[in-house]
């Protein structure tokens, strides 16, 4: 349905706008020459000659196109092996400290043991009954009682 409703929306926007229909193919080979104005300068004044016009910044150096690709090589190489990397190894081999790993081990270990031995494996009374003392009546009063 969706690829109908695309099919329909993109034959609407051509018959509707035929700007759109327009391909502009361009066959010529000056695509690395730019446009520029001839200035006079002093003699006294240095000439910079640019070492590629297509050169586009990464953002890190603004003048040196070798320092530039250093400076975000070395940061990709900072931020991604070491920061997701080194600490996400960190994370996963990191030890437990809530010891949640130790108690669900000994928990399966007591359940093998119990079902060894034909015990429950859940003992209704994991306290003696006779240990236990609970108020009487006359202490309870009218203070309701949730089973």
């Amino acid at each position: 349905m969706a690829g109908v409703i695309r099919l329909q929306s993109s034959y609407l926007i051509r018959r509707l706008i035929p700007a759109l229909n327009q391909r502009g193919i361009s066959t010529s080979k000056k695509n690395s020459e730019t446009a520029t104005i001839a200035t006079q300068q002093a003699k006294t004044e240095p000439t910079t000659i640019a070492t590629n016009k297509n050169w586009v910044s990464y953002g890190f150096e603004k003048t040196s196109e070798a320092d530039d690709k250093r400076n975000m090589h070395s940061i990709f190489f900072v931020s991604v092996t070491l920061c997701l990397v080194g600490l996400g190894f960190a994370w996963a081999y990191m030890p437990d400290y809530s010891l949640r790993d130790w108690a669900q081990r000994e928990a399966f270990l007591e359940l093998r043991r119990r079902e060894a031995q034909g015990l429950p494996l859940i003992d209704p009374n994991l306290i003696d009954p006779s240990k236990i003392q609970l108020p009487s009546e006359s202490e309870l009063g009218d203070t309701e009682i949730i089973v």
